[in-house]
């Protein structure tokens, strides 16, 4: 029998200073049996940093033809396709070109630097595609702030994510390459 995913509910309050964006949002987050605590809230801040009324969480690690998250017009083209992880080419390539942006966000340090290595160039050839990473001490913080219930405050500034939670908080900074 095929292991279910497991439901989270976070109470998700966002100041970002950087975009003018003050909201709360009521997110409902299925984790897949084989997917960290740490992935799962990079997913939660990858919703933060790109949060609109219309961002959405994907079905991601269980589908290839969706990212983590996305955006879509109302005319169901792709506004914004957000992965997590090193993806393939042709997984950037095909992202690229149904999306208006597609952003990366990078954070297993050693696997994310090969990664880099080999994909420097094959990067460069889209204009749509930006590759933020993520230090794996700060991964490994926030995914602390893991709980079946959540209660979380996200505050964005000039480039700095403070996370915080009832336990601890965790200030994160977003790399341009791993």
């Amino acid at each position: 029998m095929a292991l279910k995913a497991t439901i989270y509910k976070a109470d998700l309050q966002i100041s970002d200073m950087d975009r003018h964006y003050y909201q709360g949002h009521a997110l409902t987050i299925a984790r897949h049996p084989s997917e960290t605590d740490e992935r799962m809230m990079l997913r939660v801040l990858a919703f933060a940093l790109h949060a609109s009324e219309s961002l959405q969480f994907g079905k991601g690690i269980s589908t290839e033809d969706e990212p983590d998250l996305w955006q879509r017009s109302l005319s169901d083209e792709i506004e914004l396709w957000i992965d997590l992880g090193n993806p393939d080419e042709k997984r950037l390539r095909k992202a690229c070109g149904r999306a208006k942006q597609v952003v990366v966000y990078t954070y297993q340090s050693r696997s994310a630097a090969v990664w880099w290595q080999q994909m420097q160039e094959v990067i460069k050839r889209f204009d749509n595609l930006t590759v933020h990473h993520l230090d794996s001490d700060s991964v490994e913080a926030l995914g602390q702030l893991a709980e079946r219930t959540m209660d979380l405050q996200c505050l964005i500034q000039d480039g700095q994510v403070s996370f915080s939670g009832p336990q601890h908080s965790v200030t994160l900074s977003l790399g341009e390459q791993p």
